[in-house]
């Protein structure tokens, strides 16, 4: 066993350890799946951070700064900017109506608004959308263990899978929660490391001209628009962060928790986008190697550091990958359990239904059928039908259930044709329909 390979063992068996003792008290699906709504402003802003902020950062944001240049850094800035305006609004309505309604799985607003049928489908178009992005955890992981463990692909896509399921099993939400506080702080502090090493080992930073100004040759406003709209609404869509807003504490514990959430996600973003930069100007002077693949800009920047450094950012990139993805598991179990399957009492059913999700999306992950980047941005895409009725909860009091079901199915289908057909405005047409079929339907279901 090499040294990278023992860093591991020793997170994996700290991570197990965490998750065995936070299971202590857990009886309820509301302990379970939100940790009975006790969660202090601290750590539910570090576990929304750790959840966001995944492989997708550090290794998928990396490699697409390195490619396309300074639109990466606007792009990930907007989702932020996003993020933080809906949370300042959304967050406390949407906490309030989970303790009035007693609303635990994501798909619950649905039922109480537009019915259980509604919610159902909502389930299962988030399993759809969220296979990609969840698939995607396994990736970083898988990539970082070839790279530096020596072992082959499907068999860092099975250590990545047996952690994620593992944690959330044990644990629950108390447990990934516990996990994420740590691994996001020891996320932020390893990027900093990091940074600081390349600038030093380049000798300085710059930027190409084409790389250094938007519109350029990969950021025209069109894919600027495609991508950061599913980007700029991600705090609503995504399931598995907004389940995060019934977890404060009280409404004290939620604002604390939004502001700090602003603060690790601005300087985490810049830290990841300089990076990259950093190392395309490192290619344009010959200190680094040039890379074909932007997914393997970090791996390759991993075999050049120093042990020191580069066996604790391989272990962020592993924790982020891995938390995030044992966050949606746990989530869309909570779904499964409560809005398709019907169960609101016991927890067993859902422990099963972690085990059969994470099989799953291994399985998709071992197909590798695009970048990171893509993939997440495609399962946002997805989702983008669920905007129009989680606004209506709260700002439109026409349509039911006709509503609901029209608006989610249109808008699902609209993203995987033109997803599947390679249209360049996926992301603006899922969005127009969704909300055109919404507000049409809605009119006539009283």
């Amino acid at each position: 066993m090499n040294d990278f390979m023992a860093l591991v063992f020793f997170y994996a068996i700290l991570g197990t350890a965490i998750a065995l003792y936070a299971r202590k008290g857990t009886k309820t699906q509301e302990d379970f799946f939100v940790g009975g709504r006790n969660i202090g402003g601290l750590i539910s802003a570090l576990t929304y951070a750790a959840t966001t902020y995944s492989a997708f950062m550090m290794v998928g944001l990396v490699g697409l700064s390195y490619m396309t240049g300074v639109g990466a850094t606007g792009f990930e800035l907007m989702y932020l900017v996003g993020t933080l305006f809906l949370l300042s609004y959304y967050a406390p309505k949407v906490w309030r109506l989970g303790r009035e309604k007693g609303i635990v799985s994501p798909a619950e607003i649905f039922a109480y608004r537009y019915g259980t049928l509604t919610a159902k489908v909502a389930t299962v178009l988030a399993l759809i959308a969220l296979i990609p992005y969840t698939s995607i955890q396994m990736i970083g992981v898988a990539l970082i263990l070839q790279k530096n463990a020596g072992i082959s692909f499907a068999s860092g896509v099975a250590i990545a899978s047996i952690l994620i399921a593992l944690w959330a099993f044990l644990g629950g939400l108390r447990g990934v929660a516990w996990t994420d506080a740590i691994q996001g702080l020891f996320m932020l502090a390893v990027a900093i490391l990091a940074v600081f090493w390349t600038y030093n080992y380049i000798g300085g930073f710059g930027i190409p001209k084409d790389l250094a100004v938007v519109p350029n040759e990969f950021w025209t406003p069109l894919k600027f628009a495609t991508l950061t709209i599913p980007w700029f609404f991600f705090a609503l869509t995504n399931p598995q962060v907004f389940q995060r807003l019934f977890i404060p504490k009280d409404e004290k514990a939620l604002k604390r928790m939004v502001v700090l959430f602003g603060l690790f996600g601005l300087i985490y973003t810049v830290l990841v986008t300089f990076l990259g930069l950093d190392l395309r100007f490192g290619t344009e002077i010959g200190k680094f190697p040039a890379v074909a693949d932007r997914d393997e800009v970090t791996p390759t920047l991993l075999s050049m550091m120093p042990y020191w450094i580069a066996l604790p950012l391989a272990l962020s990139i592993i924790a982020a990958a891995v938390t995030t993805a044992n966050s949606i598991i746990l989530t869309l179990s909570s779904m499964v359990l409560r809005d398709v399957i019907g169960e609101k009492t016991r927890i067993v059913g859902g422990k099963i239904v972690v085990v059969v999700l994470t099989i799953v999306v291994a399985l998709f992950a071992l197909k590798r059928i695009s970048y990171i980047v893509e993939l997440a941005v495609l399962s946002s895409t997805i989702l983008l039908c669920q905007l129009p009725l989680i606004l209506g909860v709260f700002h439109w009091k026409r349509g039911k259930e006709r509503t609901g079901l029209a608006t989610l199915m249109c808008g699902f289908i609209t993203a995987i044709v033109l997803s599947a057909i390679k249209h360049p405005m996926v992301s603006i047409a899922t969005f127009c329909v969704s909300f055109a079929v919404f507000l049409a339907v809605s009119l006539i279901d009283r």
